[in-house]
């Protein structure tokens, strides 16, 4: 008998190791395989499954379990292993069944009972999982996660005496709390049974009498109950002990407001706002109650923005209401004069708060304010280093400003910021606006890198394919690219005037001279009457000579030059009569 002990003992070391490795469920301990029979053929077998199961060889595994059962229709750890096959399989009858037989056979097993629990409650089966939950409790009282779930159960099934009597062995174990008299309270009231509702806030009232907040949760258990005057003489009470209770205030207000006595309620909404003691998150939980209000009856905002004014007018710890007021001063169309300081307010509070910073920036530009941008943005890249939109608008700003060294460094240093989760078509144009201030520059080969770097992120930037496709064909640099890339900008903009051009004179460059004067009397068509578009009037007149029509060319010229009389190229095409070349 010891060497047969000796032996399974061995054997059942080796089978817990391996449940513990690769079980989706904890650790438990099975009755060793040999409590159930002495037969060495099945240890053999049951070991191999095992074995098979630690490999991953989950087929192998399977088939060796079910010739266990064959061999030992009574051993537990067979049918657990094989509801969890079953149940891999989605054959949920056969894995019930499984875990049934285990249970069945080996009752006092923790891990099979629990098993057993959690497929009923995978079924919605909560009567047949409460005895098992139960059972597994009684065995061992130390497991008080299972009376947690036991009232959870028993409140599926709307057995709220069971319920409550596990409350009351929660209680009994852990002594009485703010969760358990809630819960207990809660459960009265959904059986209708008031006063005990009403009984249990007393008593953790009673059980803590220097905890204001469970008296003032004893008055609102009154005030649910319908007992407004005992509610309210508990509420002044506290009020007494404590003027500015942040949660007396509030239901005070709310009984105030049923009644209709909004006078009352509107001060005691002004008392919370401006005291010290409520949280950031109650005084904004009570303006969104205020604006829904404000909204749901007329829509006038001249309260909520006194309200606003008198709240931003004390010290704030945060941002959070000067961006509620911003937001909501939004959403009633005020002019960016009005919003912009309280913006500004939330900005000196958190100045690392890019949102409103970026707001800000976005009326400086409304406004053109190209300075007042440039600078918003750079104190900005001091507290928020990471936020590409800084760099690109302060670049823009200074492009705009004609301060080419400036825009280009604000670009440069933002693309040291770019990731992969960067907005494609802002690092696209981040690319683009520096080929464009490159190429003035005069740096051509760095402008177009950096528009190739603007095409890898935006293949269809319509802006930088014309530009690149123009500045290509001035130099006579790969016409056909330019062609593919100019005609890209027509096909999505067929009727602007500087994509028309573009195309124009990169076929005339390539000497289609008949396809070119197509396209240049679309852009005429098109085009307004601003200074930039003498070069196209002049390409007009390039292409118009070159199609042997020197009358209409010459008049081209001359309207050009009446735009550009500094252009002296222009100047000896009209007194030559012919086309020249730079």
């Amino acid at each position: 008998m010891k060497k047969g002990f000796k032996s399974n003992r061995m054997l059942w070391m080796r089978v817990t190791i391996i449940i513990f490795v690769l079980s989706p469920f904890h650790l438990f301990t099975f009755s060793p395989v040999s409590a159930q029979t002495n037969d060495k053929t099945f240890n053999h077998f049951f070991l191999e499954a095992m074995v098979q199961r630690q490999k991953g060889h989950h087929d192998a595994a399977f088939d060796l379990l079910r010739h266990c059962r064959d061999l030992n229709p009574d051993a537990p750890e067979v049918y657990y292993f094989l509801g969890q096959y079953y149940a891999a399989l989605k054959q949920q009858d056969e894995s019930m069944a499984c875990v049934k037989k285990a249970a069945e056979l080996d009752p006092e097993n923790t891990t099979y009972m629990e098993t057993l629990a959690q497929a009923y409650i995978s079924r919605q089966d909560y009567a047949s999982a409460i005895p098992v939950i139960k059972g597994i409790y009684e065995r061992d009282k130390n497991q008080e996660e299972m009376l947690e779930m036991l009232f959870q159960l028993y409140q599926q099934v709307e057995d709220y005496d069971n319920a409550i009597s596990v409350l009351n062995q929660l209680e009994q174990n852990d002594g009485k709390n703010e969760r358990l008299s809630l819960a207990k309270s809660a459960l009265y009231n959904r059986m209708g049974k008031n006063k005990e509702a009403v009984a249990e806030m007393a008593a953790l009232a009673r059980q803590y009498p220097n905890d204001l907040n469970y008296k003032a949760m004893y008055g609102d258990a009154l005030l649910m109950n319908d007992q407004t005057d005992e509610a309210v003489e508990i509420y002044h009470e506290i009020l007494d002990e404590d003027a500015d209770n942040t949660r007396v205030l509030l239901s005070l207000r709310n009984l105030y407001q049923g009644l209709e006595r909004q006078e009352v309620a509107d001060s005691l909404t002004r008392r919370v706002l401006l005291g010290s003691h409520a949280s950031t998150d109650e005084k904004l939980r009570l303006m969104r109650q205020e604006i829904q209000t404000s909204e749901s009856a007329d829509g006038d905002s001249t309260r909520v923005l006194e309200l606003f004014r008198q709240v931003l007018a004390l010290p704030q710890s945060d941002a959070e209401m000067a961006l509620l007021c911003a937001s909501y001063m939004n959403a009633k169309k005020m002019s960016r004069d009005t919003i912009t300081p309280v913006l500004e307010q939330a900005v000196a509070i958190a100045p690392d708060y890019a949102p409103a910073r970026m707001q800000l920036v976005a009326y400086a530009w409304e406004a053109d304010n190209m300075d007042r941008v440039i600078a918003l943005c750079q104190e900005a890249r001091q507290y928020t280093p990471d936020e590409m939109l800084f760099y690109y608008y302060q670049g823009i700003a200074y492009y705009r400003r004609d301060s080419l060294d400036c825009a280009l460094s604000a670009f440069q240093n933002g693309i040291g910021v770019i990731t992969n989760e960067s907005d494609p078509a802002i690092v696209s144009d981040f690319y683009a606006v520096m080929g464009d201030i490159l190429h003035q520059k005069g740096k051509a080969l760095e402008a177009f890198a950096a528009y190739d770097s603007c095409l890898v992120w935006k293949a269809d930037n319509i802006g930088c394919l014309n530009n690149y496709a123009y500045y290509l064909s001035e130099r006579g640099e790969r016409l056909n690219q330019a062609e593919e890339m100019s005609f890209k900008t027509v096909k999505a903009e067929p009727k602007n005037a500087t994509y028309l051009d573009t195309y124009a004179w990169i076929l005339f460059m390539q000497g289609r001279y008949a396809e070119a004067k197509v396209y240049i009397d679309q852009a005429l068509q098109n085009m307004d009457d601003q200074k930039e578009n003498a070069v196209i009037i002049e390409h007009a007149g390039d292409i118009y000579a070159q199609n042997k029509d020197i009358t209409r060319a010459l008049s081209f010229w001359q309207d050009a030059s009446e735009k550009l009389p500094e252009n002296t190229l222009l100047a000896r095409k009209i007194k030559l009569k012919k086309y020249l070349k730079e």
